[in-house]
């Protein structure tokens, strides 16, 4: 079975009021529901359909993907420092699969 796996890229300090890129990737087959395997079977949708982002629980950053998303998605977006914290970013999959990780920010 595929286990994905996500990975972000974002600084662990910034300056406050300091605008910063948030890169996210995760390896995922983004399998749409749509191909047939070898005997002709239907292969089951299983996507990620959703990407949030939350600073210190607050929903930052949110976007809901769909079956024409690459596999793999690469999501990239800028945050803006306003004070220390927890980072957590989730992907959400069907299913209710949920993979997250968690990023201190500080805030100098």
């Amino acid at each position: 079975m595929f286990a994905p796996t996500p990975r972000v890229q974002v600084p662990s300090t910034a300056a406050s009021g300091e605008v910063f890129l948030v890169k996210t990737l995760i390896s995922h087959p983004m399998e749409t529901g749509l191909r047939h395997d070898d005997q002709g079977n239907v292969i089951p949708r299983k996507i990620v359909n959703k990407f949030i982002c939350r600073h210190n629980d607050v929903v930052v950053f949110s976007v809901d993907l769909h079956e024409a998303m690459a596999t793999n998605p690469f999501i990239e977006f800028y945050l803006r420092a306003t004070e220390s914290g927890r980072l957590e970013f989730i992907w959400e999959e069907d299913g209710g699969g949920i993979h997250v990780l968690e990023h201190q920010l500080t805030v100098a």
